[in-house]
């Protein structure tokens, strides 16, 4: 459907919006592309510093996948197997995509955030949430199990947190999501725009290349071992250390004024 995912940029905050209220915002084949396309127009939008996604209405951030119309990972079958396994590696490319966006991704979660939904708010860098929030994994009290968000939850917790929420399909609230840590703020209702407002643009004021630089080496050293690491790290230490924005921040640091960032 044309408006299931919503784009507007304003600021250099890129707002990406489920638009699916009445359905909890689940995840259609058309709204994974749909956020597919939104990421890939953030990403290529110079203005565009930050991405905050989101869901429609005050019920849920996303409930996962839209089971009830047999798409996005469940059952499936009505359009044969092979096109129904194909449709699910649009999740897995959602994945990759945020991954590889560049820029910052927070995740405003009002609500509900399960299976799916769950795994997507975890592949954003950030999770922001409302304290009326709820995550969880409840796929195996339905005969399945959360593959597809394997990854993004090994990314934002103890491996032993993610099978014990995998395993039981246990609902978490987001006070204990915060102890767990994959959610960063605990908000409540009335302060969960404002806060998200502020961080979004916090991050929005940092050089973009910089930026990019620390959160893809972030991603990168999550798969390699230490040593390897450091080797990288280094490297990338040195080759920060030579751009323009490195000097301009370290000027603007020592004569006390705001950095004027290009982004070089």
């Amino acid at each position: 459907m044309a408006n299931e995912v919503l784009y507007e940029n304003a600021l250099g905050v890129a707002r990406i919006t489920i638009n699916r209220p009445e359905r909890r915002n689940a995840m259609s084949f058309g709204v994974m592309q749909g956020l597919r396309d939104a990421m890939a127009r953030a990403r290529d939008e110079d203005a565009v510093r930050v991405v905050v996604l989101t869901g429609a209405g005050e019920k849920a951030f996303c409930a996962g996948a839209d089971l009830g119309g047999g798409e996005g990972g469940g059952g499936g079958i009505a359009d044969g197997a092979a096109s129904a396994h194909d449709g699910r590696g649009l999740l897995a490319d959602l994945f990759r995509d945020m991954w590889h966006l560049g820029k910052p991704i927070i995740a405003r979660v009002r609500g509900y955030a399960l299976a799916g939904g769950f795994g997507l708010a975890c592949a954003c860098d950030l999770i922001v949430a409302s304290d009326d929030a709820v995550f969880g994994t409840p796929e195996i009290n339905v005969g399945l199990w959360p593959y597809m968000i394997t990854v993004p939850l090994l990314r934002s917790m103890p491996p032993k947190t993610a099978l014990d929420l995998m395993m039981t399909g246990r609902r978490v609230s987001a006070e204990e999501g915060a102890r767990i840590g994959f959610v960063q703020r605990v908000v409540p209702v009335a302060d969960l725009d404002a806060t998200v407002d502020s961080l979004a643009g916090e991050l929005a004021s940092k050089s973009p290349i910089i930026m990019r630089w620390g959160r893809d080496a972030f991603y990168r050293v999550l798969e390699m071992d230490a040593d390897a690491a450091l080797s990288y790290l280094q490297g990338m230490l040195t080759i920060t250390s030579q751009t323009e924005d490195a000097a301009e921040g370290v000027a603007a640091f020592a004569e006390k004024r705001p950095p004027q960032w290009k982004g070089r």
